[in-house]
C-alpha cells in the first residue's frame, strides 16, 4: 500500500512538473522571481524531449510500482486519467521535437513579454 501511494506521489509531482515547464512562463509573467525555478525546470523538459531520453521520475515511479507487486497502470484515478497525460500512446520522437519546439517558442514569447513588461514598468 506504502510503495502504491508513492509511485502515485511520484506520478503526480511528474505531471505537475511537466505543467510548470510548459506554463511555468505564465508565473514569470506575473512575478518575474518565478523564472529562477522555472527557467531550470523549462531546459529539463525541453532537453528530455529533445534527447529522447526517460525522465528519472519515470523509472522511479516504476521501481515503487514494481515493490508494490503491481504489473502495470490498472485502476484507480490517478491511473486511469493521469498516467495517460504524462505517458500518451503511440509516442514517437518526432512528436517530441514538435513538443520541444513548442515548450521552446511558447515560453520564450512568455519571457520577451515579461522582459517588456518589467522595463515598462522600471521606466516609471
Amino acid at each position: 500500500m506504502l510503495f502504491h501511494l508513492a509511485a502515485n506521489a511520484v506520478v503526480v509531482f511528474h505531471l505537475g512538473f511537466i505543467l510548470f515547464a510548459i506554463f511555468g512562463g505564465w508565473l514569470v509573467l506575473w512575478r518575474p522571481r518565478w523564472a529562477w525555478l522555472h527557467v531550470p525546470a523549462w531546459a529539463w523538459g525541453v532537453w528530455i524531449e529533445l534527447s529522447h531520453n526517460v525522465c528519472p521520475l519515470t523509472p522511479l515511479e516504476n521501481h515503487f510500482r514494481a515493490m508494490a507487486g503491481e504489473a502495470g497502470y490498472g485502476g484507480g484515478f490517478i491511473d486511469h486519467y493521469i498516467v495517460p497525460v504524462i505517458y500518451p500512446a503511440g509516442l514517437q520522437p518526432q512528436h517530441q521535437v514538435v513538443m520541444a519546439v513548442v515548450l521552446l517558442s511558447m515560453n520564450a514569447a512568455l519571457y520577451v513579454a515579461a522582459f517588456i513588461r518589467h522595463r515598462r514598468k522600471n521606466r516609471r
